[in-house]
């Protein structure tokens, strides 16, 4: 295998094409405690590479996720963790310019790459490379292929942006010819501000939605579609792009496609079209139509529309590859999903505690849409933290308050780092409680979880569904919450 490895200098980048493989051993990640850096660690170290790292955020579960592996992490950044100096350096898109060690890498002229140059580079290179983007429903769509590919005998690799409880893991090295990647649509590192995605160089990629979001780095949606654009193009002609025909942008964009494109819906015309659709307590039973007179009908674990859209997408790329309708029946019924996609954490005392991502107000409407039926009509609760640099601004004020309508009582806390942004791009929670109630729903403002737990401790009752949607800790919320209802 041939590597390229960019060396990047301080106004300009140039490639740097290492002949010999062998040439490169040991690799130092700047920033490895982050999700995407320490899985790449992980495989690099699973596929033999000498690999070590820094950060200043050294905390479980990734920091002995880490050394468990026998990967070595020091705590803070110094050029000094530079020595003696690592045949390659892997930037996290977190670290700034002036870092120390990002400083000391340029000043010594090491090779150094981004997280997703090194993905391609290393792993990418020797495989056909599928990719599922778009703003929501990537992780779980992503996961589904990689199942489907692996109940299919395919053994292929991959790299998610969640755990994969069918691995236990968010990645794996296989052996087969495919290797299936999460696009984000993310910016890079502080020396290439495009997006993620454009480094994979997709054969085969699904596009599930493309709306609004990132507006830290996105000044509006033309600039969202305008990376999404580049995707679709970059795909080769000899490629295949499988997108939602039910999603305004992921349709109109797809016909900017140079290759081959199948459609695939729950509500427009598609090649592979939901004809009809069950959801049910506990399960979604629906019956998908296709090319060449296929038809079946499935059964799926997962809850929701959006779900069943995300399914779709996997039906479609078996049919593609051949595969058999009792394979994409076997995949549904034995995958375990996502780790804090719709999770269940625990039921103690009746009550349903779910763990769940949802941030984007699309998905947080299409999640407690989904749970409705899929829990039988119970009570439910969505407990929301505005996290992600767009939730916590006012960009989607006012569509935040059209989207709780699916549950019985919302609790909304105060988003944290507020002091990082500009006052008058703040988004306001007690606003959006106000205009919640005003909607005639129960909802109620917290400034901190420490009296967001009693309140739901003293009013919550065996049968309701629980529903705690944040992108990070919530201040080990869930964890506390259970404990508490445990000991009732």
């Amino acid at each position: 295998m041939r590597f390229a490895l960019c060396n990047i200098e301080e106004n300009s980048r140039k490639m740097c094409n290492l002949e010999d493989p062998t040439n490169i051993k040991t690799v130092h990640l700047i920033g490895i405690c982050g999700t995407g850096m320490g899985t790449l660690a992980a495989m690099l170290h699973e596929a033999g590479y000498q690999v070590q790292g820094s950060d200043e955020n050294i905390y479980p579960p990734m920091s002995t996720f880490l050394t468990s592996r026998g990967i070595t992490i020091k705590e803070g950044y110094g050029a000094e963790n530079l020595n003696p100096p690592p045949d390659l350096v892997v930037v996290g898109n977190v670290i700034r310019r002036d870092n120390p060690e990002a400083a000391a890498t340029i000043e010594r002229g090491l090779n150094y790459c981004s997280m997703p140059q090194t993905l391609h580079h290393f792993f990418l290179n020797s495989s056909q490379s599928v990719v599922a983007a778009g703003t929501h429903g990537k992780t779980t769509t992503a996961a589904l292929l990689v199942w489907l590919l692996t109940v299919a005998g395919r053994d292929p690799g991959c790299l998610v942006g969640g755990l994969l409880v069918n691995f236990q893991q968010s990645y794996r090295l296989g052996k087969g010819t495919y290797f299936v990647v999460e696009g984000d649509e993310y910016d890079t590192a502080f020396f290439d501000k495009g997006p993620k995605f454009l480094h994979y160089e997709p054969k085969i990629c699904v596009l599930t939605s493309v709306e609004f979001d990132h507006a830290d780095i996105f000044p509006d949606l033309n600039a969202v579609e305008s990376v999404f654009s580049q995707l679709v193009q970059s795909i080769p002609r000899d490629g295949l792009l499988i997108a939602n025909s039910d999603d305004a942008g992921a349709s109109r964009l797809s016909q900017q496609a140079r290759c081959r494109l199948v459609l695939y819906g729950l509500e427009n015309p598609a090649d592979f079209r939901v004809e009809r659709a069950e959801y049910g307590i506990g399960s979604t039973r629906f019956t998908v139509s296709g090319p060449q007179g296929f038809r079946a009908s499935l059964t799926s674990p997962l809850a929701g529309a959006h779900n069943l859209s995300n399914t779709t997408a996997m039906v479609a790329l078996a049919r593609e590859l051949d595969l058999e309708k009792e394979i994409i029946q076997q995949t549904l019924t034995t995958f375990s999903g996502v780790r804090r996609r719709q999770e269940v954490r625990g039921e103690p005392g009746g009550i349903t505690v779910i763990d769940d991502y949802a941030h984007h107000p699309t998905a947080v409407k299409a999640t407690l849409e989904a749970f409705r039926p899929f829990y039988g009509g119970r009570r439910l609760w969505a407990i929301f933290e505005p996290r992600t640099n767009s939730s916590k601004r006012r960009v989607f004020q006012e569509r935040y308050a059209t989207v709780f309508d699916g549950a019985d009582i919302v609790l909304i806390k105060e988003p944290p780092g507020l002091d990082r942004i500009a006052p008058e791009e703040r988004l306001s929670a007690k606003q959006l409680v106000k205009d919640l109630t005003d909607r005639g729903i129960d909802a109620h403002y917290f400034p901190d979880t420490e009296g967001m737990l009693p309140f739901i401790l003293s009013r919550v009752k065996s049968g309701d569904v629980l529903v705690v949607m944040s992108t990070g800790s919530f201040d080990n919320l869930i964890d506390r919450l259970l404990e508490e209802l445990n000991k009732r």
